[in-house]
């Protein structure tokens, strides 16, 4: 088995590189037709990745949808969800969060070794609260995961979690859906913070896919990271 699971990093932004604004309502990105298309992408997982901030603002269930999709998995032998995992360094979890409360699939919580034992008394019964030591690193998360038979792993987010992965050069794949329109919004949150990325104009990533989704453009990229 590969040391790292193959890494799939999906998101919607405005034109303007935005994935919300600063209002407490969820912005609605996409489309119908698009949750969908992200819906099957899913299904073609082993588990799905967002940080502790998506948790708490957007409260995510991160189920696969489609009931046929569902059934399939388990025709192939895997579970109907996908392993949810998430990254925390405050430790800062509700255990009635969506994330713990749905699905029957394992829940995963990744914590530096200051926050995670405290945290796992707080989520015992609801999520494995996996030490990391310290510092919490992206690398040690997929080698864990990779352990546990993870060989496609979905990211979705924040902004923090993309700049994280996309920084130390572990995303193979990047699915980006453009709306169409600006947010303009200085508090908002962007696809991704300041950072130095390997994807540089030395090193572009490769366009591997345009597609029309409506008036939607969704942008496929292949970033030649290959596997650690």
């Amino acid at each position: 088995m590969s040391e790292r699971p193959y890494v799939l990093l999906s998101c919607a932004m405005s034109v303007d590189g935005y994935i919300d604004d600063a209002s407490p309502e969820r912005l609605r990105l996409s489309s119908a037709a698009d949750f969908d298309r992200v819906d099957a992408v899913r299904a073609g997982c082993d588990a799905i990745l967002v940080g502790a901030g998506t948790v708490r603002a957007d409260d995510p269930q991160l189920l696969i949808r489609s009931p046929s999709r569902r059934e399939q998995r388990v025709a192939r032998g895997l579970p109907a969800d996908l392993t949810k995992v998430t990254l925390t360094w405050s430790g800062d979890l509700d255990p009635g969060a969506r994330f713990f409360t749905t699905g029957t699939a394992p829940k995963l919580v990744y914590a530096p070794s200051g926050t995670a034992a405290a945290l796992a008394g707080r989520l015992d019964g609801h999520a494995e609260v996996v030490d990391t030591g310290d510092p919490l690193t992206p690398e040690t998360v997929l080698a864990d995961l990779a352990a546990r038979g993870v060989r496609r792993l979905m990211v979705e987010g924040g902004g923090a979690v993309h700049t994280l992965f996309l920084t130390a050069g572990l995303v193979d794949e990047l699915q980006v859906v453009v709306a169409p329109f600006f947010l303009g919004d200085p508090a908002g949150p962007r696809f991704v913070r300041s950072g130095v990325f390997p994807q540089s104009p030395a090193h572009p990533m490769r366009l591997a896919e345009i597609t029309r989704i409506g008036d939607l453009a969704l942008l496929r990229y292949l970033t030649g990271a290959g596997r650690a």
